[in-house]
């Protein structure tokens, strides 16, 4: 009974050990074998995450050593795409910075830049522009728009006070009655005169010429008034200019619409007769002039044959918006059309 019992147990016991070293000589395989796999098998390599400027992520991805120079060339490309969405960035992010301080400093200015003028155009600009000027030209004479001698020429005086009240009051009388006949002609040539953009060749005077300049000391001794906006018009010979002043409310200022409905005023008309060899026309809001683009027009109106005024005839224009004064000169010749002289714009 002894016997086969502890013959048993043998048998079980070396079940066991055979078991248990059979397991642990697996076991020693398979580590054998994971390590060999480990030994031979590709690392995984990790590419660096990239973000914006902003914080946010662009990509982030693994590749495997058997594609390094993929790997190499999207990490690469990764960090010039980084790179130019940062320069991007920065170029918008300083841009939007320009673009509100020039908003801003346009909202602040009263008195922008002036209209382009003759000399600064290319040659193909130039050749269209002088077939537009043509064609005003031709406009006048169409319209018969050029005065002929409506007024008996006063020749025994000389300058100021060559004509007494009534040679005056009958001077704008005749006036009076050509406008009447010719209003509508006028209006048509001032409308398309107004079309133009570009100034007919005025410059801005140097420092020395306007210090020279009397334009405000001729208004004041007409009894002209001052104001926040205010285009006035000198020239030096007895001939009549008229300064016309296209308002953004679509009204033109002019001898024969002395008050807009818009504030603006002609308080100072000359040598309707050639009472003067230092006239003047101003036009003036004393206050609250209104938004938007004007446009200086001038238009030779009358040659009278005086002493040495001649059919040629140099002018001086200033223009003050808010406290800025600018100072201009040109010249316009009998027979031609009205000039659309330059243009400025009142911002808030």
């Amino acid at each position: 009974m002894s016997i086969p019992l502890a013959f048993i147990a043998i048998v079980i016991i070396g079940v066991l050990l055979y078991g248990i070293i059979r397991s642990r000589l697996l076991q020693s395989k398979l580590l054998d074998a994971a390590a060999q796999r480990e030994k031979h098998t590709p690392k995984a390599a990790e590419v660096p995450k990239h973000f914006t400027s902003a914080g946010s992520r662009i990509q982030e991805f693994e590749v495997t050593q058997p594609k390094k120079h993929v790997q190499q060339n999207q990490s690469v490309e990764s960090r010039e795409t980084y790179e130019s969405r940062e320069n991007l960035e920065s170029r918008e992010t300083h841009e939007s910075r320009e673009s509100h301080e020039s908003r801003r400093n346009h909202e602040s200015r009263v008195h922008e830049s002036a209209s382009r003028q003759i000399d600064e155009l290319s040659m193909e600009e130039r050749e269209k522009y002088d077939a537009r000027d043509q064609a005003r030209d031709e406009n006048i004479v169409a319209l018969r728009l050029l005065v002929e001698d409506l007024f008996e020429v006063d020749r025994s005086g000389n300058g100021e006070g060559a004509t007494d009240l009534k040679q005056e009051q009958s001077s704008v009388e005749l006036r009076n009655s050509w406008i009447q006949h010719y209003e509508a002609p006028l209006n048509e040539h001032a409308a398309f005169i107004e079309q133009e953009e570009i100034g007919s060749g005025i410059r801005m005077m140097e420092t020395a010429e306007i210090e020279n300049n009397d334009i405000q000391d001729r208004i004041e001794r007409e009894g002209g008034k001052t104001g926040e906006v205010q285009i006035s018009l000198a020239w030096d010979d007895f001939n009549d200019l008229d300064l016309h002043l296209f308002c953004p409310s679509g009204e033109r200022i002019y001898f024969n619409n002395r008050k807009s409905a818009c504030g603006g005023e002609l308080d100072v008309d000359m040598n309707v007769r050639p009472t003067s060899e230092k006239a003047v026309e101003n036009i003036v809001w004393p206050e609250k002039a209104p938004l938007g683009k004007y446009k200086v027009g001038v238009h030779f109106y009358k040659h009278h044959s005086k002493e040495d005024t001649t059919t040629v005839c140099t002018f001086r224009a200033r223009i003050r918006t808010h406290g800025k004064t600018r100072d201009y000169s040109g010249s316009i010749t009998h027979g031609q059309a009205m000039q659309m002289v330059t243009s400025f714009t009142l911002n808030r």
